[in-house]
């Protein structure tokens, strides 16, 4: 027995979401088809009649047929589109969902346009499975309804036909495998182009400063012929195919047509059953349906597979577990974290953070530090040891236990919300959050945290203060700084400062030192810094080198050793 691939078993489950909508479409369509395979019939039994010279009801009814015909194509359409509507829309969320649940590292492999690319083309390609599956399997009864009927009609009918339909199934096989890895290479392709586009967009200031425009499109579109070799290909594969089904057809029907006028000749038909014979063949030859629906069908499960690919790699677990009373003492115990190419990033890193405490974490480029600050907030999981906040292992507590007690703020934070009041309140409790009513500047608590992070005179320069959109705030590195520690301030017991201040002049960044340590109950700090004066500022120093902790202690004895002060030296004498 076969084992489902990841594409196949999310494919599965696309069609099952399309839920009703895909069931009433398989209706519609089993309808349409047990309709369409008795029109030639009821025609047949119209011509015997009017052969006979008498009359009857059949010509009533073969124009019911044709009436049910087109209301079944109409409500198919209707059905298949809400149906695959609903299942992007639901793939779109698992995907997203899946995405913001899983480690850090697991989005870092893949470029974001790369991503985007999967999320909007690929899901809306991947969503027409249910669809293309239930429109396939009933593409295929008409021609398996006609070879029964022309058996039944005259078995040497029904063998003709056979023997021509065994034929285009080899053909439509031969299409579907090199089909499949032409889309295929065309998708991952695509996704590469989509994920440099992003990045020369992101860096577009630096690009124009170089004077790089020129080399930077060459880079982009650097796979575009290969691009355009795989679309070349899956359009010569449909071609050809096209071209095999429309020969074979009706040669096919040429078949069926010469051995029923033997038959009606030597007596063994009725003329009735003459022209249903016709109408049969021409229905069994008739593959444009399944082979249209076979290249939806080869295009999604082709979609499937680039979206499968990260959902299968496991999302973080959250645990379920709330924090007791403390006041945010934080333990590494042999933390260990691997790079890809297993590469030790951080090892055996034992690390000792008291309540209430600030920590300075520094080191020369590449020693781990914002690994060390993304593990101790748990952006992801260490591949060896633990890591432990007022005795309790981040894995077990509670996605909103952690994110209340733990706070995060970045060297380039990213500003996430429509206006300024969104940005800030990300982290705090939804009601808190919610925008200010019209004429005020923002809710309580925004202000306060904006307050602290000296940012509300920013703020309050915009042209409509705390509602002023992202997109039209003029805000400096420094300013866009302090939007993101605002968002972190809210953190009851762990605020996590990765390079947070690197943007701030000497006195902000005093101020809001201040802030931080003045904050309610004393908050424990983990500072990343490439300033002597915020390692001097700190109570203990955690000094890295090649992703080890080779000291702890405050910055005044370690300053006696020409290597710590080596640290520092590429930001000059600034102690």
């Amino acid at each position: 027995m076969r084992t489902l691939t990841g594409s196949d078993r999310l494919l599965r489950r696309v069609v099952r979401d399309g839920g009703g909508w895909t069931v009433l479409l398989g209706a519609v369509a089993l309808t349409g088809a047990a309709a369409e395979l008795a029109l030639p019939a009821t025609l047949g039994l119209a011509v015997d009649a009017a052969v006979g010279g008498h009359g009857s009801w059949w010509p009533a009814a073969a124009c019911g047929l044709v009436a049910v015909l087109m209301v079944t194509d109409v409500l198919a359409d209707l059905a298949g589109g809400y149906g695959a509507a609903r299942a992007t829309a639901l793939l779109r969320r698992r995907l997203l969902r899946h995405l913001f649940a899983s480690d850090v590292r697991t989005v870092r492999r893949y470029p974001v346009g790369d991503l985007v690319g999967r999320l909007v083309g690929q899901a809306a390609d991947a969503g027409q499975a249910g669809t293309a599956v239930t429109l396939g399997v009933v593409a295929l009864l008409p021609p398996v309804g006609s070879v029964v009927a022309l058996t039944l009609i005259e078995p040497l009918l029904g063998a003709t036909l056979l023997g021509g339909l065994a034929l285009l199934a080899v053909l439509m096989r031969a299409f579907v495998t090199d089909a499949s890895a032409a889309v295929g290479g065309y998708q991952r392709v695509l996704g590469v182009i989509a994920g440099r586009l992003l990045e020369a967009l992101g860096g577009a200031r630096t690009i124009a400063a170089a004077a790089t425009v020129d080399r930077e499109r060459d880079r982009v579109l650097a796979a575009l012929p290969e691009l355009r070799g795989y679309g070349l290909l899956g359009w010569r594969l449909l071609a050809r195919a096209s071209a095999r089904t429309a020969a074979v057809g009706p040669l096919l029907q040429v078949a069926v047509v010469a051995v029923g006028g033997y038959a009606l000749t030597a007596g063994w038909l009725t003329p009735g059953q003459l022209v249903a014979a016709v109408q049969y063949a021409a229905l069994g030859a008739g593959l444009g349906a399944v082979l249209a629906t076979l290249n939806r069908l080869v295009r999604a499960r082709a979609a499937a597979g680039r979206i499968a690919e990260p959902l299968a790699h496991p999302a973080r677990p959250d645990g379920a577990d709330t924090l007791p009373p403390g006041r945010g003492e934080l333990r590494l115990r042999g933390v260990g974290v691997r790079a890809e190419d297993g590469r030790p990033v951080l090892a055996g890193i034992d690390l000792a953070v008291p309540a209430g405490a600030t920590v300075a974490v520094v080191g020369r480029s590449g020693a781990g530090k914002s690994t060390l600050a993304a593990v101790a907030g748990r952006l992801h999981d260490p591949d060896a040891g633990e890591v432990l906040l007022d005795g309790v292992p981040l894995r077990r507590l509670s996605r909103s236990a952690l994110r209340t007690a733990v706070g995060h703020a970045f060297d380039r934070p990213v500003l996430v919300g429509e206006t300024v009041h969104d940005a800030i309140g990300l982290a705090l409790p939804d009601g808190s959050a919610r925008p200010p009513a019209d004429g005020a500047p923002a809710t309580a608590p925004v202000l306060a945290v904006a307050r602290a992070a000296q940012v509300a005179d920013v703020v309050a320069r915009l042209p409509e203060g705390f509602r002023t959109r992202l997109a039209d705030a003029p805000l400096s590195g420094g300013e866009a700084q302090r939007l993101g520690l605002a968002r972190a301030f809210p953190a009851e017991r762990l605020l996590i400062l990765d390079d947070a201040t690197s943007s701030l002049d000497t006195a902000t960044e005093h101020r809001i030192a201040r802030a931080v340590a003045d904050g309610a109950g004393g908050r424990t700090r983990l500072v990343v810094t490439h300033r002597a004066t915020t390692a001097a500022a700190a109570d203990l120093v955690a000094w890295l080198d090649g992703g080890r902790l080779r000291a702890v202690a405050p910055h005044r004895r370690l300053w006696a050793d020409p290597d710590y002060r080596a640290v520092f030296a590429p930001g000059g004498d600034d102690r």
